[in-house]
Order: structure tokens, then C-alpha cells, then sequence
């Protein structure tokens, strides 16, 4: 399959390391075409860094058609799909002007920067008949999956309690800041903290309500620090997030802890992972350790081939529902922590 990846920031720069990869190992898609508004990265080859080891310290592009308009490269381009790594508000209306140029669409993370645009590249989806995928890669990462299989299978009973937190420096690499402009991003909220709300609605499902607060630490920001009470009848879930921690050292961290009725999950900074059953031993599995990016692309090839189906992974309305959430812990923040409601998802006021 070709691809023509759009955009080479920090995510762009982990997409196409590993479309370097599905190459060595001759698998997945090929990539024939890099486009970005910015001549120099295309120039230089220059990645950029953030706060994830995912990027290398520059790329050799001369094997690859070089553009900085996505529209004159799927004219010029035989393309299977576009892999889209673009700001956040940019989201739904390329990956819609894709899909009506005839190319199907993966797109990274956040689904859009609201649950109306979500609509509408659904919509889109279904009226151009082109697949669309959203990169949202805990649900590929397996520490997360093995959560998820724990929950479905009820080995340690029913969940109790589930803590997530994710934080790190201030994203000060991104192109033209946007990552620190509200109307672009949304703020840690909706591009770093939405990976553990899309984490919940996945393994949980909607939550009857939200209780949040947040505080706006940059001037042109959303939500620069968050924490979240998702309300669900026998389950106390929380959530925090925070992209002000520059202090020396501190780098980035995920963890999560699970309880169950008959055990623990545990997961701390990213690396330590412990299954705590009440009774018997802790132990850490053994994984494959495979790359959850590589292994979501590698996904939406398979389904655009057919030896693959949409389940509950790869769903874009449970995607939509994940924008539907981190908006509704948006308006719990601008009220000081009262509870909040999700939307319904249908596009109405309720």
C-alpha cells in the first residue's frame, strides 16, 4: 500500500521512523510521500523531539516525493491512505478534504478538537465510502490491552477503582506553538490527558458524569492541569494530568493502578508493570514488546485490506465519545468542579 504522510512534527517524526521499519521488515505500507508547510523540515530532514523516544535525530528524505500542499500530493500520488500528524484543529477538515479527494484516512490522536467535527469526519466517512482510523495508541500499547483483557475476561472479579495519571514538560516544540493555543489544542486536557479519558471510555464506557478541575497555566492555553471524577455506579475511576513539570529530570511519566475485586493492576512511570493477585505472588508478565504506533498502522492496512474488521478498537463514534467526555470535564473545569453530563453524541444541546 502507498501512504503520503502529512505533517512532520513530533508525532509525524514517530510515524515515519516506523514506516522506515515497515519497510525493513517488509510488511504494513509504504511510504512514498512526505508533505509539511514547513520547507526547511522537508529540506533538512530535520525531526523534532518531544516528550516521547520515538523519533530519530533526522531522516534521510530523498527517498520519498517531497510536497507542502496535501491536495497537489494526492493528485500527484497513487495513495492508499494519508497518515495525518497535523494540529489538532486541523484534524477535520484535512482528513474530510482526503476523503473527498478519494484516499482513506489515518489520523493521530485527538479525534478532532470537537465532538461536532467528530460528526462530521464520520459523516464524511460514510458519504465518500473511505476508511477512516483514529491513532489512538493505548488502545495498542500492552500493559493497556492487558488491562482491558482483565477487565472483559473478569479474572480478578469485578473493577473497584481505577487511578490514571500522565504529565510531563511543556510542549514547547510544536510548530508555531499551537500546542499551547487553546483554540489549536485544547490544552493538556484534550491533547495529553484525552489518551486516559479515551483509556476509560474504552474500558468503562461513558460515565454518568464528570467532576473536574483544572487550572489555566499558559495565557493562550486550555487546561494546563486537570483532574477528573468520572462517576459510575460501583467503580471510583480518577484521572490527572499535567504539562507544567519543567523541573530537571523529570522528563515524562504515564502510570496507572487497577483494583479489582480479587487483585491489582499496577503500572508506574511508564516502565514498571506488576500483576497483584490478593492471594499468591506478584508477578510481570512477559510481552512481545512490540511498538503499539507501528502495530496501530500496521491495523488500519490489514482493515483496508480486508483481512481485518472494525471492532470496538478502531470504532470512530467510540472515538467521538472520547471527545464528548473531555468536553464535558471542559465546562465541570469552567465551573469550578460542578458535575457535568456527557453529551449524547447525536450533534444536539443535551
Amino acid at each position: 500500500m502507498r501512504v503520503g504522510l502529512v505533517g512532520l512534527g513530533m508525532m509525524g517524526s514517530a510515524h515515519l521512523t516506523n514506516y522506515i521499519k515497515m519497510k525493513e521488515n517488509g510488511e504494513g505500507a509504504t511510504l512514498v510521500a512526505v508533505c509539511d508547510v514547513d520547507e526547511k523540515k522537508l529540506n533538512t530532514g530535520q525531526a523534532t523531539a518531544g516528550n516521547l523516544d520515538q523519533t530519530s535525530k533526522g531522516f534521510d528524505l530523498s527517498a520519498y516525493n517531497l510536497y507542502t500542499c496535501m491536495e497537489e500530493m494526492i493528485k500527484k500520488e497513487n495513495l492508499d491512505f494519508v497518515d495525518l500528524c497535523l494540529p489538532t484543529h486541523l484534524h477535520a477538515p484535512m482528513a474530510i478534504k482526503a476523503m473527498e479527494m478519494g484516499v482513506n484516512v489515518f489520523c493521530e490522536k485527538p479525534m478532532a478538537r470537537s465532538s461536532q467535527a467528530c460528526n462530521d469526519m464520520i459523516e464524511a466517512s460514510k458519504r465518500t465510502g473511505k476508511k477512516l482510523m483514529i491513532g489512538h495508541t493505548l488502545r495498542y500499547w500492552d500493559v493497556y490491552q492487558f488491562a482491558k483483557d482483565y477487565i472483559d475476561n473478569g479474572t480478578f472479579g469485578k473493577v473497584t477503582g481505577a487511578y490514571f495519571y500522565r504529565g510531563g514538560v511543556t510542549p514547547i516544540w510544536s510548530w508555531e506553538n499551537w500546542l499551547l493555543r487553546n483554540e489549536c489544542a485544547g490544552g493538556a486536557l484534550l491533547d495529553q490527558h484525552v489518551h486516559d479519558v479515551d483509556t476509560i471510555m474504552w474500558m468503562f464506557g461513558m460515565p454518568q458524569a464528570v467532576s473536574s478541575v483544572g487550572k489555566k497555566v499558559f495565557p493562550e492555553s486550555g487546561y494546563d492541569i486537570v483532574s477528573t471524577n468520572y462517576i459510575y455506579d460501583d467503580m471510583v475511576i480518577n484521572a490527572q494530568d499535567d504539562w507544567t513539570i519543567n523541573g530537571d529530570g523529570y522528563g515524562f511519566e504515564m502510570s496507572y493502578r487497577m483494583n479489582f475485586e480479587k487483585g491489582a493492576l499496577i503500572y508506574r512511570g511508564g516502565k514498571n508493570f506488576k500483576v497483584c493477585p490478593n492471594e499468591g505472588k506478584a508477578f510481570t508478565p512477559e510481552f512481545e514488546g512490540r511498538n503499539a504506533y507501528y502495530d496501530e498502522i500496521l491495523l488500519f492496512t490489514e482493515l483496508l485490506a480486508g483481512t481485518k474488521t472494525f471492532d470496538h478498537i478502531a470504532l470512530l463514534e467510540s472515538h467521538r465519545d472520547t471527545i464528548l467526555l473531555a468536553e464535558a470535564e471542559e465546562k465541570s473545569c469552567d465551573k469550578k468542579g460542578e458535575l457535568v453530563k456527557p453529551g449524547c453524541g447525536c450533534g444536539c444541546s443535551k
